[in-house]
C-alpha cells in the first residue's frame, strides 16, 4: 500500500490529560524517518525543554489553534494560528501556552543527514 492513515488517539498520549496531550504518530503512520506528533497544551502548560542534538533532527512546529511562546536560548518567539517555526537540531527549545485557550500544534521532525 502506498499510504497509511492514523488518528491522534491511535497512539497513547505521553502527556497527562490535565496538561493537554501529546501523541507521537510516527509508528502509527509507518514512517521511516519523519516523526509527526500532535501536541495540545492547556493554558499555562509547558512542553519539555530540550534540543535534538543527539538525534540530528530538525523540527517544524505548526500552530493549529491558540497562541504559544517558543522559548529559545536567547529569544522567545510567539506563534499564533497558522504560523510555524523551523528549529535546528542544536537549538534548545521549550513550548509554553501563555494564552487563554488550549493550543494545538502539529510537530514534524526528521534527521538532517539523509
Amino acid at each position: 500500500m502506498g499510504y497509511d492513515t492514523a488518528h491522534k488517539t491511535d497512539a497513547e498520549s505521553v502527556v497527562p490529560e490535565e496538561f493537554g496531550g501529546m501523541w507521537f504518530l510516527k509508528d502509527e503512520l509507518d514512517a521511516s524517518d519523519l516523526g509527526v506528533s500532535v501536541l495540545e497544551l492547556e493554558p499555562g502548560g509547558k512542553g519539555k525543554e530540550h534540543d535534538e542534538t543527539d538525534t540530528g533532527q530538525e523540527e517544524v512546529y505548526f500552530v493549529v489553534t491558540g497562541t504559544v511562546d517558543i522559548h529559545l536560548d536567547d529569544d522567545t518567539v510567539t506563534l499564533g494560528p497558522e504560523e510555524a517555526i523551523r528549529l535546528d537540531p542544536d537549538q534548545r527549545r521549550q513550548i509554553e501556552n501563555n494564552g487563554g485557550e488550549r493550543a494545538t500544534l502539529v510537530l514534524a521532525g526528521a534527521p538532517l543527514d539523509r
